[in-house]
């Protein structure tokens, strides 16, 4: 019986696919560098954003919106002026991150291969 057939028989399909839900959450371009910087304990938004400048405010804010959606993250407002905001993951966030934190190892010990692999094949087609 194929991997498809067994999830379809909990009840899953294409359309409500577990794996596809979270996957799309999860592996955009953002979602697994912030949850990297939270790894270690809550940060300010502020801080987050200095250690990874290449994000803008706004995909910063709406990446953390969506992690915290997800309850990979929680955002906490403090009463101060002006208000300050601490974001921290969550218990199932560091559940995430445990099965990230393989793929993570994963891509910065072959990245080197896929990009020569990547290289090659442009190659090829450009001669093709």
């Amino acid at each position: 019986m194929s991997r498809i057939a067994k999830f379809e028989e909990m009840g899953f399909t294409p359309a409500n696919c577990p794996v596809r839900d979270v996957m799309d959450q999860v592996s955009g371009k953002w979602a697994s560098l912030l949850l990297l910087e939270l790894m270690d304990g809550p940060l300010r938004f502020g801080v987050i954003r200095r250690r990874v400048p290449d994000i803008s405010q706004r995909m910063l804010t709406q990446t953390l919106r969506d992690l915290q959606r997800d309850g990979y993250v929680e955002r906490t407002v403090f009463p101060t002026k002006p208000p300050s905001v601490q974001y921290k993951m969550t218990p199932l966030g560091h559940s995430l991150y445990a099965r990230l934190e393989g793929v993570m190892t994963w891509a910065a010990t072959h990245h080197r291969d896929i990009r020569a692999a990547r290289e090659k094949f442009d190659a090829s087609e450009l001669a093709a």
